[in-house]
Parts: structure tokens; sequence; C-alpha cells
């Protein structure tokens, strides 16, 4: 669809390890990691090993062992982190200019362990 990975990108350096990180959880296909910027008290980063732009380029190319990877490390993050259960947590996937997507690598924050908010406001 006409997507166009940027390698250096920070996500990317990330994963070649030029960039420390906080790692929660890594799997063959997924990394986890701590943003360095959190917004609540709990706030990290789950990313692709691949080279995928967005989340609709993640899920139009990515392969099913990726997908199946990504969801099922959520899972077991929030379950690490505490955030499974009734209180819950926050999941957010930024897309393109509009989206306000900062680097150009999918990623999903997982943010949680208060009250997040209204999910955006009314236009």
């Amino acid at each position: 669809m006409g997507w166009t990975y940027d390698p250096t990108n920070i996500f990317a350096r990330i994963l070649r390890g030029e960039i420390p990180n906080r790692t929660v959880m890594e799997t063959p296909h997924t990394l986890v990691f701590h943003d360095i910027r959190p917004l609540a008290p709990v706030h990290v980063l789950v990313i692709p090993k691949g080279a995928y732009v967005s989340l609709d380029h993640f899920a139009a190319e990515g392969s099913e062992e990726e997908i199946v990877d990504f969801h099922r490390t959520i899972a077991k993050t929030c379950a690490i982190l505490g955030l499974s259960g009734e209180d819950g947590f926050r999941a957010i996937s930024n897309t393109g200019d509009h989206g306000h997507q900062e680097v150009p690598h999918y990623h999903l924050h997982i943010l949680g362990g208060r009250p997040i908010g209204r999910m955006i406001e009314p236009a």
C-alpha cells in the first residue's frame, strides 16, 4: 500500500542495540520496553521486530506468527505489570500525521496504573 520504512528511526536503532532501553519482555518477534517519558504510572511500548511503519502496515503484511506473537506478548505484559483485570489499561496506536505518530515504526502504547481519562475530546 505504499509504506516506506525508515531504518534510522529510534525504534529500529533500539532493536539493533544502538540505543539502550529498559526491557520488560522480549520474544522472537516482539520487544516491550518502558517509555522514556511516561504519561502514567505504567507506560510501556510494544513494538514488532519487523520493519513495519504502522498498525495497518503490520496487519496487512505481518506474518501470522508475528501478529500472534505480538498480541500474546501484550497479554503477558499486561499480566506481568498488573494491568489485567477490572482496573484495566489504555492501549494506543498513533498512525500518520493525523494520528500524531512520532516514530515511523509501529508501536502500541500501554498505559495504566491510574484512570487515564477520556479517549478524545468531542469535536
